[in-house]
């Protein structure tokens, strides 16, 4: 991706999770010449070679071909999770709004786009042995976020045959943790309200053991190294990225001290969708069911066609993700803004 003057990288979702630690990454590759990020609302945060685009992808009005021009690459990273209550909003920022990244990197003859799919597009599978980027991405259709993963691996499915002069990256990385994320997943996932500083060991004396509970998990920074690796690598098609060992009760269960208890599906769900119904969960009884069903992936073809290795075993990053709850942590970005509560 060189060029004498330098590459010129984009990466859209450049302040949140993934973003900000592409973003750290690009600026200290010496083969890139600036970094344009694109983010909903601009950051107080400095980073070599790279300046900032306040750009709106639920709004047709951002002029995302300007953005484009003369990039060697972009990176899609922008997703909106929230609200779940209005699945219509986020199909406009994700599915919409994705597809009109796509057709501006074509528009301005962009020569590598590199997306961020999910584990989430991926059909039910199998939680005893891992699957290859070969199965099904038909996502679990009741859940918005699988479905609106699984929608865009089609339209790029379109996309490639139109644009076959485009390569063109699916990345499907696992659960993605770091410590500066911690208050944005929080919010996210567990609520504003729900307090970082619970997050220890000594106040869950048990642990749910729900039956399917058993998925991957990856540090953000390994996952950052795989999209910089595949910048600089002549490879197309997708990538699975996990770290291992899978984690299920029993491996929080040893890392907490805590002692797993068997839960029904049924229960936990029922739970999950009154807290839900009652705009006190974020999360979706819907995303409950659909990370019950993925299946576990084989991360094969990462290896050995980008040569990419996570350095963060699955325990290590759970370790510093929680640390990062109850210390409130984040960064100087609006999304991952730390906070304790609230």
């Amino acid at each position: 991706m060189s060029s004498a003057a330098g590459s010129r990288i984009v990466v859209t979702g450049a302040t949140g999770n993934v973003g900000t630690s592409l973003v750290r990454l690009l600026s200290e590759d010496s083969k890139v010449g600036s970094v344009r990020g694109l983010a909903r609302r601009l950051p107080d945060w400095e980073v070599s070679k790279t300046e900032w685009s306040a750009v709106d992808l639920a709004s047709d009005q951002s002029d995302l071909v300007r953005e484009f021009e003369g990039a060697h690459a972009v990176v899609h990273l922008a997703w909106a999770f929230q609200p779940t209550h209005d699945p219509a909003a986020t199909w406009r920022t994700n599915v919409l709004g994705s597809m009109r990244v796509f057709d501006a990197v074509a528009t301005a003859a962009v020569p590598t786009l590199v997306h961020a799919s999910s584990v989430g597009a991926y059909s039910p599978g199998p939680k005893d042995h891992t699957v290859d980027e070969s199965w099904p991405t038909h996502g679990w259709p009741d859940a918005a976020y699988c479905r609106e993963k699984a929608y865009l691996e089609r339209a790029l499915d379109t996309f490639e045959r139109v644009h076959s002069d485009v390569r063109v990256v699916r990345m499907r990385p696992a659960f993605l943790f770091k410590r500066e994320s911690a208050s944005e997943q929080r919010r996210i996932f567990g609520g504003r309200f729900l307090p970082g500083p619970l997050a220890r060991p000594d106040v869950l004396p048990f642990l749910p053991d729900i039956p399917g509970l058993r998925v991957q998990a990856l540090h953000t920074d390994d996952a950052a190294k795989a999209y910089h690796l595949a910048l600089r690598t002549n490879v197309d098609g997708a990538f699975n990225l996990a770290g291992e060992p899978p984690v299920d009760a029993e491996l929080l269960g040893e890392m907490l001290g805590a002692r797993p208890v068997r839960l029904p599906r049924t229960a936990a769900r029922s739970a999950i969708a009154a807290a839900w119904g009652l705009h006190l969960l974020p999360a979706s009884p819907h995303l409950f069911d659909a990370v019950l069903r993925l299946p576990l992936m084989d991360c094969t073809r990462a290896h050995t066609e980008l040569g990419w290795h996570p350095e963060h075993t699955a325990p290590e990053v759970l370790e510093e993700f929680l640390l990062g709850l109850q210390q409130g942590a984040g960064a100087k970005t609006e999304p991952l803004q730390g906070r304790k509560v609230g």
